[in-house]
């Protein structure tokens, strides 16, 4: 793929080169000099006609035009300063971005990029220490994004299951979970020591799952875990290799567990005739297959995109504002890390992630309208709390398609501007100078920071307890 940035600079190079204003070139191609500033400054792809065109009149070659390299240092500065402004650890400054001019000198213009360079290193060294399960995180994250969040081959799998225990709709029950773990040789076991470590544990010699005896209230989390520890063995999962292979497997057999509780063909038509009558709502989606409100939110990000032709985002916010599960493919503007990574980096005050907590009465979704740099966004949320805490569960859309949802009337309306600082995370300067040294605070230390995953066989497993526990309850011989 062509960096349109680089193109331009191409294009620009070339026609000053050949002594022609973008009037003049724009003349004797039948484009506007306005419609070529744009493609010179990487606003704009041309079209391949027009790309001939400007290649024929410059008096070189289409593949000269292509090449991705800058056509030359001041171009590649030029470039990198762009680039650099763009990312995370200067937009977090909320300060003006610079435009190199004509007028520009090549000194002045290299002092500017070495400087991002260097704040730009020494943010990613900042980051260095969780860096390849960051790396891997968001990689996993990106490439879910541009699948719209949908592993099509794992739905095929979870209806193909279904069909074969007689599944008819409704909510699945413990009764067709342990019949779908029978037909693959599997026994359900409920036990009261399992390891810390793990959330299952199956004994592959002696057909065993074991689960812990209770979950979720509902049952949901029992159903989940089993049918997570069936996909395991219907995806052909071995022990991973590394961390990324970790995620991948992790997120897949989620992703199996969730389209069997809320299968594709039912779960479609039931969102369509939502839809259709302008009366979507994660709370009945939830309710309509007995599931937890988090799994249904994050189910419909599965199948909004690519059978409801929505573009939505899902955030799960803990009580202090970090971000703990993200998907996005509406543009909301999430908070991330130099690396990119989002996991962990703090929400804006404004989302309804966020503002939810501060509502006396949480027993019902709220519903709020958020003014972004990059647009209005609507969002449902509701709060919940578990052993980390409380959390809130957001499920949102662009102000263009809150219209097809319950709650779209809502008068709640914030505005953020984040990722400026002056938002929401820079105290205001005089409360600055009130306490700065007129206060303390003690900050509580999370021990789990400092305390090192066990270095099993799996991920964050301890062997000698899985093993040992393997041993108490394998059937006698």
């Amino acid at each position: 793929m062509v960096d349109a940035a680089i193109l331009g600079h191409r294009i620009r190079h070339f026609r000053t080169t050949a002594g022609l204003t973008l009037d003049a070139l724009g003349e004797r191609i039948g484009l506007a000099g306005s419609q070529l500033s744009l493609i010179e400054n990487g606003h704009r792809e041309p079209k391949l006609s027009h790309l001939q065109a400007i290649a024929e009149v410059l008096g070189v070659g289409t593949a000269q035009l292509l090449d991705p390299e800058p056509p030359s240092e001041r171009s590649r500065m030029e470039l990198d300063l762009q680039r650099l402004q763009e990312g995370a650890s200067y937009r977090r400054l909320g300060l003006p971005t610079v435009r190199p001019t004509r007028s520009m000198g090549d000194d002045l213009l290299a002092a500017l990029v070495g400087m991002h360079r260097e704040l730009d290193r020494r943010a990613r060294e900042a980051i260095a220490t969780p860096e390849q399960a960051r790396r891997d995180a968001t990689a996993l994250r990106h490439r879910m994004r541009e699948q719209s969040n949908a592993l099509p081959e794992i739905e095929d799998l979870a209806e193909e299951q279904l069909r074969a225990v007689g599944y008819e709709g409704g909510s699945l029950t413990h009764r067709t979970v342990s019949e779908m773990a029978a037909r693959l040789g599997f026994e359900l076991v409920y036990v009261t020591d399992l390891p810390h470590s793990t959330r299952s544990v199956t004994d592959l010699e002696n057909g065993r799952i074991y689960l812990p005896p209770a979950s979720i209230p509902g049952g949901h989390g029992l159903r989940s875990m089993s049918l997570q520890a069936l996909a395991h063995r219907l995806l052909g999962h071995h022990e991973p290799q590394d961390y990324s292979e970790f995620l991948q497997q992790r997120l897949e057999i989620n992703y199996f567990a969730a389209a069997t509780l809320m299968p594709r063909s039912r779960a479609v038509e039931y969102l369509r005739k939502a839809k259709k009558e302008r009366n979507l709502a994660v709370e009945d989606f939830r309710d309509a297959f007995g599931v937890t409100h988090e799994t249904a939110a994050m189910r419909f990000t599965n199948l909004a995109t690519t059978h409801l032709d929505l573009r939505v985002h899902f955030l799960r916010v803990q009580e202090d504002g970090a971000l703990s599960r993200v998907y996005e493919n509406d543009g909301i503007p999430i908070p991330v890390d130099a690396s990119g990574h989002a996991e962990g980096q703090l929400v804006c005050r404004k989302f309804a992630a966020r503002s939810a907590f501060e509502r006396t009465s949480r027993t019902t979704e709220f519903y709020q309208y958020t003014d972004t740099p990059n647009g209005t966004y609507w969002c449902s949320t509701q709060t919940g709390s578990g052993a980390d805490g409380e959390f809130s569960i957001s499920f949102g859309v662009r102000f263009d398609d809150a219209k097809y949802f319950r709650g779209a009337q809502t008068a709640f309306r914030e505005v953020s501007t984040c990722p400026d600082e002056r938002c929401c995370a820079r105290p205001d300067d005089a409360l600055v100078e009130r306490w700065r040294r007129k206060s303390w605070a003690s900050a509580r230390m999370h021990q789990h920071t400092l305390a090192p995953l066990p270095s099993g066989t799996y991920p964050g497993v301890d062997d000698a307890e899985l093993y040992g526990f393997l041993e108490r309850h394998a059937p006698a011989l």
